[in-house]
């Protein structure tokens, strides 16, 4: 299968307790780039930089196997650039800077090439354009995974209620499920939230793990402890990369077949925020990923006679 993924590639510029950084490269698209790239599965992204964009981080994509030719470079325009500040908690962060520039704009293109992609990525944009994306797909994806935030909530709720209705998987985190469907419990909140179109509801919790909701059926999967979280930027988007990643390589979108996905792309997640940026997931090793894998079996395998 062929994975594509569209959403933002950024600069960002991030402070934590632990130090800060200057522009470096970020992005939606560029996270569930990596994380996909990692389990080996193709991957396209569709997104939009400026003139000023480094060739260094073109090659990144390069050097990892992501397809860029629905990345569309305006010469005279600067790159979208977020730099936010981090809490001690790590949970809460401020916002410093926001120049949305080339992405003011955006309107995807996407290449014919990738147009039967099986799998679709809606990384976090306006729901207007994430609609725009499965116009242009010349056949219907067997799966399509929408990310989204409280933000289009307040600000384009009828957009978003369209998309949600188109989609087949959407992740979010525990406080946007319980504000997009008025429930406070997150089962009954999964349960709304499918009546709105997904099959599928993944509840991000951080550092708490995640559930994954499929009919009367749900999974959580464990965060793993860590002893050194540098930078929580970018975890969420290497999470949904790895999820649908996993599910791109493997071929199969059967309901076990996602729990593996969600434990896949929490592994990812993990490394992520130990090191800034795209640091950590670009310079990953197999076997580092197999070691955490197998932390991550060992959080919850226990033997008990019932």
């Amino acid at each position: 299968m062929k994975l594509l993924a569209v959403g933002t590639v950024a600069y960002d510029a991030i402070e934590t307790p632990f130090g800060k950084t200057d522009k470096i490269l970020g992005g939606a698209a560029t996270y569930i780039g990596l994380a996909a790239a990692k389990l080996g599965a193709e991957v396209n992204i569709v997104s939009v930089i400026g003139g000023d964009f480094k060739s260094d981080y073109i090659e990144v994509f390069h050097k990892n196997s992501i397809g860029i030719e629905g990345v569309k470079k305006i010469e005279d325009g600067k790159t979208f650039f977020w730099s936010g500040k981090y809490h001690i908690d790590m949970n809460n962060r401020d916002t410093l800077i926001t120049e949305l520039n080339v992405l003011e704009n955006f309107e995807p293109q996407i290449p014919d090439s990738q147009k039967n992609s099986e799998i679709v990525m809606l990384g976090n944009l306006h729901p207007a354009i994430q609609l725009s994306v499965l116009a242009q797909m010349s056949v219907k994806p067997k799966l399509v995974i929408l990310d989204t935030m409280d933000f289009w909530m307040n600000t384009a709720w009828d957009s978003l209620l369209q998309i949600i209705s188109k989609v087949d998987v959407i992740t979010i985190n525990d406080a946007e499920a319980r504000q997009l469907s008025g429930e406070y419990s997150l089962v009954k909140a999964a349960k709304k939230i499918q009546t709105m179109g997904p099959k599928v509801v993944i509840i991000k919790k951080g550092e708490h793990g995640a559930l994954l909701f499929s009919e009367n059926k749900v999974f959580f999967a464990p965060a793993l402890p860590l002893e050194d979280v540098f930078d929580p930027t970018g975890a969420g988007d290497t999470f949904a990369g790895g999820f649908a990643g996993y599910l791109t390589q493997t071929a199969d979108l059967s309901y076990d077949n996602m729990k593996k996905a969600i434990i896949v792309g929490s592994a990812l997640a993990s490394f992520t925020v130990e090191k800034f940026g795209t640091d950590k997931l670009q310079n990953l090793s197999s076997t580092e990923f197999e070691n955490r894998l197998t932390e991550f079996k060992n959080l919850t395998d226990y033997n008990y006679r019932f």
